[in-house]
């Protein structure tokens, strides 16, 4: 093969790099002032400097340059590609190949890269083509890049000019840095998952489910959280939320805020002055961090969840009757800004009622207004039927939810079923306004003892509400004001004794001394019960609270 014959059609880089050498030799000439009439325009391959001319591209003898670059070279031709040549680093790396034979059998190497389709495609179009780090047969990874090469001498023949870079370093580097990716992100991923609840609290009230998809091996995992707290009294707290940024920082920034809720529920305050505590705790913990969340508290006697949000996504709730009604307010903005003052709103959840709690994943889409995804996830819980873990899966599968979702998605399902039956049976209420002074303590001992004797609670509980509620309603009649209530729930689990008065001072618990004549009320009641706690009403006043565990079978 005559290698002075053939001239190849260089990539862009060396097209213009080999232009500006001729427009270089131009204006060198131009420089001189010499006229153009007189001296003819000097050739690329005519300059010179103190030790003789310089050989200019044309006259390099091709076959000494292929032969020495470290870089693998092949030259084939014709439309099954039969090799030409060569060079030595490339019989180095595969071994000595016979010319003249097809490539198929002469290159095996090329067919396990899958190169020739890209052979056929340079030889048809003419244009050079590249097809990065593919590791080889010899374990290296090279960048091929094919051009397409013709006869300088109009022979018409026509080939392809394989240029293999050996790339092996970087491809080697790249994969470290993926593997290192990948660590981090399972690492990140194992940290959101631990930080999330491993077991939800189910409430005597509701049913709950929940679902967590972190987002695809392209994305970093993010900082959504949920969590389901009970609080006593039969009312539960409800939260979702979502850290802003990716990876381990928010993965622990969210850590930290579901701490803190956990331990700001058990204060038992208003949903709006505990997104307040947040608000502040997370300005410590990260200035330049924020996050977005909803705090709700549901309570059965109400039938209605009270929530706060933080710059958060609307709850969705859809009512016994299947239309989906959207709680829009009040949201202030996202914890981390400070200076705000949340305010708290609700939204009724009657019996055979499902609400849905959810992050931006499920529902915002780059190519998609958000309001229209919340629409479209409003459309699917309008048709999600059954349990919540059910109606969990369904939404997300309805939001296109896959393996390589580019955001976390977290969801919360909570349904306040309508009981009916023997079911039914074990879920009630009963209520006695407290009037008239302190006649008011015996009619409640007698109401009570009546209500939980048609309960058929076994005697020794029975002994133990009656004496529950006579302290509870003595500790109103003594510290609280009117108006006074006392009310008396039972469900599958517990029985739950409350009173409320109208005097926003909670009762705390303390040691009396033996000559006291007061102060032993609530250390009684939370010595015979499982539980007791206090908390401030809405309206002003406070309710003080204690509930005992029914022994399997009660009240059957």
């Amino acid at each position: 093969m005559n290698f002075t014959r053939w001239s190849a059609r260089l990539p862009g880089t060396q097209r213009r790099a080999a232009a500006r050498t001729e427009t270089a030799a131009a204006a060198a000439q131009d420089r001189r002032g010499e006229s153009a009439s007189s001296v003819p325009a000097a050739r690329v391959e005519q300059l010179t400097d103190e030790t003789g001319p310089i050989p200019a591209v044309d006259e390099l003898p091709v076959r000494e340059v292929l032969d020495r670059v470290p870089a693998l070279v092949a030259l084939v031709h014709g439309t099954d590609h039969r090799l030409a040549y060569v060079n030595d680093a490339y019989t180095t790396a595969f071994g000595a190949r016979p010319p003249g034979e097809p490539a198929r059998e002469a290159l095996p190497e090329l067919a396990e890269l899958g190169l020739f389709p890209l052979l056929d495609q340079v030889l048809r179009s003419g244009k050079p083509r590249t097809l990065k780090s593919r590791k080889a047969p010899d374990g290296r990874s090279y960048t091929f890049t094919c051009t397409p090469v013709t006869d300088g001498e109009g022979g018409g023949g026509s080939g392809v000019l394989v240029f293999a870079t050996d790339v092996t370093d970087h491809a080697e580097a790249a994969e470290r840095l993926r593997a290192s990716e990948r660590r981090q992100r399972e690492t990140a991923v194992t940290l959101q998952r631990s930080l999330l609840p491993q077991e939800l609290e189910q409430p005597d009230d509701l049913r709950i489910a929940a679902t967590y998809h972190p987002g695809g091996t392209e994305a970093a995992v993010g900082g959504d959280w949920y969590d389901v707290i009970t609080l006593g009294g039969g009312r539960t707290a409800l939260v979702i939320g979502d850290v802003m940024g990716r990876g381990v920082r928010a993965a622990a920034v969210m850590g930290q805020l579901r701490t803190a809720v956990r331990a700001y529920a058990r204060l038992d305050l208003p949903p709006h002055e505990v997104l307040q505590l947040l608000d502040g705790l997370a300005t410590e913990i990260d200035a330049n961090q924020i996050a977005t969340c909803v705090y709700a508290i549901h309570d059965p006697n109400e039938g209605r969840l009270v929530y706060a949000s933080a710059g958060h996504l609307p709850i969705l709730v859809r009512d016994e009757h299947g239309e989906v009604h959207r709680a829009d307010e009040p949201t202030g903005p996202p914890l981390g800004t400070g200076g705000w003052m949340h305010a708290s709103g609700s939204i009724a959840l009657a019996p055979g009622s499902t609400a849905v709690l959810y992050t931006d994943g499920l529902v915002e889409r780059r190519d998609e207004d958000l309001d229209e995804g919340i629409a479209s996830l409003e459309r699917a819980l309008a048709g999600a039927t059954g349990t919540p873990q059910v109606v969990c899966d369904r939404l997300v599968r309805s939001a296109g939810v896959t393996a390589d979702h580019d955001d976390d998605v977290a969801v919360l399902v909570l349904q306040h079923p309508a009981r009916t039956g023997p079911d039914g049976d074990l879920f009630r209420n009963a209520a006695l306004e407290l009037l008239g002074g302190v006649e008011a303590a015996p009619r409640a001992r007698a109401f009570a003892s009546g209500v939980l004797t048609s309960w058929r609670f076994p005697p020794d509980l029975h002994d133990l509400g009656v004496l529950a509620t006579s302290e509870l309603v003595a500790n109103s009649l003594q510290h609280g004001t009117p108006p006074m209530r006392l009310r008396l729930r039972r469900t599958d689990r517990r029985l739950i004794i409350e009173v409320t008065d109208g005097d926003d001072h909670l009762p705390r618990r303390r040691r009396a001394e033996p000559a006291d004549e007061s102060g032993r009320g609530i250390a009684i009641v939370a010595t015979i019960a499982s539980g007791w706690g206090s908390r401030r009403t809405p309206g002003g006043g406070k309710a003080v609270w204690c509930e005992f565990v029914l022994p399997k079978g009660a009240g059957h």
